[in-house]
Formats: structure tokens, C-alpha cells, sequence
């Protein structure tokens, strides 16, 4: 009678028996098992993958020593190409272009420049230049650049003329005109035009001084140096004051008497005079004025504002 149970095996299986070290059937006939390993052992497998390793390894650095081979044959070609252009006459300078000097002279330019003969562009000093042309006091700014292939540029930015000092010379019988800038940079004494330091001047700084104004009556011992700045504090309260003016009003103003700060002294070209006093409230100050004279037309002849709160006139 068939059973329904399934099938029991017994407690004592069997086993196949275990090849020996050699791989070989323990009956000891020699001949290797039915699906044995073979006789490689880990070592050998393990020595075999580090020489392989080994082998990429000296190959990828053979390839890189290729390369850095290749890029410093390269780098070597590029220098030795850029010194012997360098030391080369190619790009000589065979024209420098000065661009917004209007008072200084093309003389005035190479002294300061000192462009040496043969100079290229590739290996003139640009900075050296711009530091030689700014010892000039009316050059403000300046910029060097190289126009290729023959050309070089320098664009100029210069102080212009806030005012004409006139300033007593050493034994106080005489005046000598000085140019000085808006930032209070002495810029030079004015010689006369029909002298021979005169002509050799550039014709703009004559036009430029007869178009501003004068500040007079400056103490006795005040002494310019050209590229210094001016440190007597009633001219700078004078610079201040044409400074902070507006550009209509300042050009109706003749002269400025500089004697003291306190008493500075603004003279019209209609021949007001302002008594202005130190640099302070300025535009009040020429709102003030130009109420009293518009309201008192041609009948102003002096005008007190050095006291904003209190401003006072007289008539002619």
C-alpha cells in the first residue's frame, strides 16, 4: 500500500571521500580527482597580480614622463622664442603719442619720457615712464600703453589753473606771478611772455592765467616750490572759497584779497567788493550776494558776508 509521507532519510549519509593534498583519488593511483583544482597555489596567484600591477604602474609613468617631456620641449621652444624677440629690433619704437598735455611742450615730453633709441615696445618700461612723467607738477594722472607695432601711447591728465598768486619776491618791491592748481599744487612762476623763458613756453599757459582770477595782497615771506603744495592757509581758504563758488559766480570774480582768512576779500569784475571771510557756508554766502544786487541794481558797492546770519551792503 502506497504512503503519503515523504520520503525519510537516514541519520548516516553519505559522504564522498576527500582527495588527498595532491588532488588525487585516496585510493593513491596519482591520477588527479574527477574535478579537481589543479596544483596553482594563492602565493603564486598573488606574486602574479603585483607584477601585473607593477607593469601598468611603469607604463602609466612612462607615458607621463612622455608628456612632461613633451611640455617642457614646448615651454623651452616658447622662452627661447620670447628672449630672442625681446633682444630683438622687431616692434621699435618709432612713435610715442602724447594725448591731453596742453601745457606741456613736446620737448617738455621726451625729457620727461627718456625713450632710449632703439627702445621696442615688448621691452621699454612702461611704469618707469608713468613714475618720470608724473614728477611733473602739472601732470595729474598718466597712463603708458603699447600700440602695436610701433606705437607707443601715453595719455596724459594734467592740473589746470585754479589761480594766478601773485606772490612778493625776496626784497617785497616786486610781484612774481605763480600758477597754482585747484588741490593747491604750486605749478610754476609765470615769467614774462615776451622774455625768452616765455617763448619757450607753451602759448596755453598764458591763455589759461588770463582767464583767471588773482588772488592779491598775500604776507610778505610766503615761498612756491613747483610740485609742492601750497601750506599758507589764506591762499587755501582763497582756493576754497573759488572752489565751492558756482562756475557763473566765480567767473565774475576779478581778484581775491588773501591778507588774512578772516578778512578775505572777493572783488567783481562790476567792481563789488565782497567781504567773504573763511571758506564756510559758501553757497549761502553767494545766495546772499546775489539777492542784495539784484534787488539793489547797480547801486551795490560793498557787501559784508563774513558774518552769514548778519550779512550788511553799502551803496556806491
Amino acid at each position: 500500500m502506497a504512503s503519503n509521507l515523504p520520503p525519510k532519510f537516514a541519520s548516516s549519509a553519505y559522504r564522498p571521500p576527500a582527495p588527498n593534498s595532491r588532488g588525487t583519488s585516496p585510493s593513491g593511483d596519482g591520477m588527479p580527482h574527477a574535478g579537481g583544482l589543479g596544483s596553482v597555489s594563492l602565493g603564486e596567484i598573488e606574486r602574479q597580480t603585483r607584477l601585473d600591477r607593477n607593469k601598468r604602474a611603469q607604463k602609466r609613468y612612462a607615458r607621463y614622463i612622455r608628456r612632461v617631456g613633451i611640455v617642457l620641449a614646448c615651454l623651452a621652444v616658447l622662452v627661447g622664442a620670447g628672449v630672442a624677440l625681446y633682444f630683438s629690433p622687431a616692434f621699435t619704437i618709432e612713435e610715442v603719442s602724447v594725448q591731453g598735455a596742453d601745457h606741456l611742450t613736446s620737448q617738455d615730453m621726451a625729457a620727461l619720457t627718456a625713450i632710449e633709441p632703439g627702445a621696442t615696445l615688448l621691452n621699454v618700461d612702461t611704469g618707469a615712464i608713468e613714475q618720470s612723467v608724473l614728477r611733473d607738477a602739472w601732470v595729474e594722472q598718466v597712463q603708458v600703453h603699447r600700440s602695436f607695432p610701433s606705437t607707443l601711447l601715453i595719455e596724459v591728465t594734467e592740473r589746470t589753473i585754479a589761480a594766478v598768486v601773485e606772490v612778493p619776491t625776496d626784497n617785497a618791491k616786486e610781484m612774481q606771478n605763480w600758477a597754482i592748481a585747484s588741490d593747491g599744487m604750486w605749478l610754476m612762476a609765470i615769467p614774462a611772455q615776451d622774455s625768452e623763458l616765455g617763448q619757450a613756453l607753451n602759448p596755453q599757459i598764458y591763455a589759461d592765467a588770463e582767464s583767471v582770477l588773482t588772488i592779491t595782497n598775500v604776507p610778505y615771506g610766503l615761498v612756491p616750490e613747483i610740485g609742492t603744495f601750497c601750506t599758507d592757509e589764506n591762499v587755501n581758504n582763497a582756493l576754497r572759497i573759488i572752489e565751492g563758488l558756482s562756475p557763473a559766480f566765480a567767473a565774475e570774480v576779478k581778484t581775491v584779497s588773501a591778507t588774512d582768512a578772516a578778512s578775505t576779500l572777493l572783488v567783481l569784475n562790476n567792481g563789488v567788493e565782497i567781504a567773504f571771510g573763511e571758506a564756510d557756508h559758501i553757497e549761502e554766502k553767494e545766495q546772499i550776494c546775489q539777492k542784495i544786487m539784484e534787488d539793489n541794481e547797480g547801486k551795490v558797492a560793498y557787501i559784508n558776508v563774513r558774518v552769514v546770519e548778519r550779512p550788511t551792503w553799502r551803496a556806491v
